[in-house]
């Protein structure tokens, strides 16, 4: 049984087959053509977190599919009132034939894929968002961008799944985060054994300059993410300097992109300018988090009995 928890669990190869199923299924879909991949499957969809994409996106794609959506909040279920997640895995197994959750605590996944008995997905935990990451790399390739990529920002899920694609892709990826926010060492250690073999250049530093020049594509994500409310005006402190704006965007490349997983706060991790001046590709970077994930779905079921 194969799970989609974290994009280190995926080779190469791996990987760009999911993509080119993805961008096989978004060429069926502009056309109407939905095929029934997964007919009549039910995929279980968990949110501790709320949220907008991830929801739509997961929805709408298994329903694209053939299959059906179960919303479950965990306000709902009995997660919320405090059952091990291992029941609640075993239930939802027996009754469903594959499982979104949106959570917390990666811990929870990995719990749920040991137990449930059907592929489980990260629709986003606090270490990692490979769905996201997914989405962005089809929105570099349907663009034809390549090159170097730059984050800037928080060191969070966002940066995290970054680490793991480029390493294992060997993209160059250079990244800025403020002082004390930088990604968590284990990460980055997986990370710099992964690029060891792949030859991914990688490199994360505190210097915002040095990251940006001569990037073709630029990333960032928001300095207060989902849980962290209570430290927002410490975090917009610590974060001083590190929005992305146009004179930060003439560092990079002349024809760079701008992607941003949304939602994005304006005149702090980015700039009202830079964000609408790079909109389409923003929003089809959006778009493609229902194609993506489309691909992952499908993958997944096609690797059902692989161990």
């Amino acid at each position: 049984m194969r799970h989609f928890l974290t994009i280190n669990d995926f080779s190469k190869d791996e990987i760009l087959e999911i993509l080119e199923i993805s961008k096989n299924i978004k060429k069926e879909a502009k056309k109407k053509e939905y095929k029934p991949y997964l007919k009549d499957q039910v995929l279980a969809m968990i949110f501790e977190k709320s949220s907008t994409r991830t929801r739509i996106s997961f929805e709408v794609g298994i329903y694209q599919l053939g299959g059906k959506g179960l919303f479950l909040s965990s306000k709902d279920i009995q997660l919320g009132r405090g059952e091990p997640v291992k029941d609640t895995a075993r239930v939802i197994g027996r009754m469903c034939d594959m499982i979104m959750a949106r959570v917390y605590k990666q811990s929870d996944l990995e719990d749920l894929a040991k137990f449930s008995g059907v592929p489980v997905i990260n629709g986003l935990s606090d270490d990692f968002h490979p769905v996201q990451i997914m989405a962005d790399y089809m929105t570099m390739l349907e663009l034809g961008v390549s090159g170097k990529v730059a984050y800037i920002g928080d060191g969070n899920n966002i940066a995290n799944s970054w680490l793991m694609l480029a390493s294992k892709l060997g993209l160059e990826l250079s990244m800025a985060t403020p002082n004390g926010y930088e990604p968590p060492k284990n990460v980055v250690n997986i990370a710099l054994e992964n690029a060891k073999k792949s030859g991914a250049k990688i490199c994360i530093n505190n210097n915002i300059k040095e990251a940006i020049n001569g990037a073709n594509v630029v990333i960032t994500d928001t300095w207060v993410s989902m849980g962290q409310e209570e430290e927002k005006q410490k975090r917009i402190k610590d974060f001083s300097g590190f929005m992305v704006d146009e004179n930060l965007m003439k560092l990079a490349n002349k024809n760079a992109i701008f992607m941003h997983c949304l939602p994005a706060y304006r005149g702090y991790e980015v700039s009202e300018e830079v964000f609408e001046k790079h909109a389409d590709e923003i929003f089809l970077e959006a778009e493609n988090r229902l194609h993506a994930q489309k691909g992952v779905m499908v993958w997944l079921d096609k690797h059902r009995n692989v161990k």
